[in-house]
């Protein structure tokens, strides 16, 4: 598979992981959009939120449950923003589901 998140999660491409677990995986995002911006992944591959299932719905509370955990760790506990992006239009750019976790500064509405 040529995806790029699932070869951060197999460590042939490095990251700076912020938290690892046996289901998710959170980084620091390259290219911050805020002085906290970070990732959180699963560790299964699921390429868009079309895909997915009832089954996952764990895996999903797992996935926001350890992004506010981390927002506060990483001194965001007055506030911050998670977003997921769904396909193309959504403006999804790496198809492995992903949360961007971004805080400390001041976020507008709408975001663009």
């Amino acid at each position: 598979m040529d995806c790029l998140f699932c070869k951060i999660i197999d460590g042939s491409i490095p990251a700076r992981k912020l938290y690892e677990d046996d289901q998710v995986l959170a980084f620091h995002d390259i290219g911050p959009q805020a002085p906290v911006h970070f990732l959180v992944i699963p560790k299964r591959h699921i390429a868009t939120l079309h895909e997915l299932s009832e089954a996952d719905r764990p895996l999903a509370g797992h996935i926001l449950y350890t992004a506010q955990r981390l927002a506060a760790e990483q001194g965001c506990a007055e506030g911050f923003r998670v977003v997921m992006n769904c396909n193309d239009l959504g403006g999804q750019t790496v198809h492995h589901i992903h949360m961007h976790v971004l805080g400390q500064r001041q976020m507008n509405w709408p975001p663009g």
